[in-house]
């Protein structure tokens, strides 16, 4: 590309289009199915299968840990494994701001195919659309992801039940923090960086050697508090947290202290919470630890019949605090 900015011709459909599409996307992304460039990608996928849809708007675009182009893939590719399937295929489309520099956009998308690539999935269709200076902020990004179903009982939200143990996959609030302090330029102390990551290697072999995994959820905008929550409404049961127990690493923790946040209701893009029965628990952790994506998987609670609805937090004082859903946007635009 000639060009060192993008220009509203690349979005028109006319030949500037069709070079942004063959020497750009289709130079990153070639694929079998891509490669055709019909107007609809034809998938040899049979049924059932997983499907989820995500926008990313993360300010800034390029963040300690990753970019708004990783983080597209990532994040799509995980929600689709948190229902026990195996994502296959992706489609993306950019809103893309006039006079984003050329070179900005390439590095995106290369991290784009890096991240499908590494996932394991193929980016087979899309759509690229250009609007003028100040109707949006540099580039946003939607991904559609599926998957083919591994399991028939698949993990849900619903099917927490009493007795169940509550694991996760590693610290709490990274990304959250990291995309904060990016954006506002704060001076920690300690180095945070996001751990966007795709899960679904990992998901996988969780649902196939363990089994009977009863919840998959990634705890991303509202965090572990809300996901825990959201969980507790959907199964009906309560949900006990040791303080403790979760785990946290010390830049966010500092970090969340000088700023009055609570690290179990920021965002995180690489860790995932799973619920299971006890005889199940050693197998789970054996996995998760010895996968790059959960090597801090760790026990954080249990799952009751008692206080239906509701996640309690037992601190290391032995009090008892009860953790709520997030309300309100504490941190707008962290994917």
């Amino acid at each position: 590309m000639s060009d060192k900015k993008v220009l509203l011709d690349y979005g028109s459909g006319g030949k500037a289009s069709q070079r942004l599409i063959s020497e750009l996307f289709k130079a990153h992304f070639s694929n079998p199915v891509l490669n055709r460039l019909d107007d609809a990608a034809f998938l040899d996928i049979a049924g059932p299968i997983a499907m989820s849809t995500d926008t990313f708007t993360v300010d800034p675009i390029f963040f300690p840990g990753g970019d708004i182009g990783s983080l597209a893939v990532h994040g799509t590719v995980n929600d689709v494994a948190m229902l026990g399937a195996r994502p296959r295929f992706l489609s993306c489309a950019y809103l893309i701001e006039e006079g984003l520099e050329f070179e900005v956009l390439e590095r995106i998308v290369a991290s784009m195919a890096r991240a499908a690539e590494k996932a394991g999935v193929y980016i087979v269709t899309g759509d690229t659309k250009v609007v003028p200076r100040g109707m949006a902020d540099k580039i946003f990004i939607n991904t559609t992801g599926v998957g083919t179903m591994l399991t028939d009982a698949y993990p849900s939200g619903e099917n927490a039940r009493p007795g169940d143990v509550v694991l996760v996959s590693g610290t709490m609030g990274d990304h959250g923090l990291t995309i904060l302090a990016q954006r506002e330029g704060l001076p920690l102390e300690t180095k945070v960086e996001s751990d966007s990551a795709a899960l679904n290697h990992l998901t996988e072999k969780l649902v196939t050697e363990v089994g009977d995994i009863h919840v998959l959820r990634d705890p991303t905008r509202g965090g572990l508090a809300t996901t825990l929550n959201e969980i507790a409404q959907s199964s009906s049961v309560g949900i006990q947290l040791e303080e403790e127990l979760i785990p946290v690493n010390d830049g966010v923790r500092s970090g969340c202290s000088i700023l009055g946040l609570d690290p179990l209701y920021l965002a995180n893009e690489g860790k995932f919470l799973c619920i299971l029965p006890e005889d199940k628990v050693e197998k789970a952790l054996e996995v998760m630890r010895a996968d790059e994506n959960g090597h801090g998987a760790c026990r954080v609670g249990t799952v009751s019949a008692e206080n239906a609805g509701k996640v309690i937090m037992r601190t290391p004082l032995g009090g008892k605090r009860l953790l709520n859903m997030l309300e309100g946007e504490q941190l707008p635009r962290i994917c």
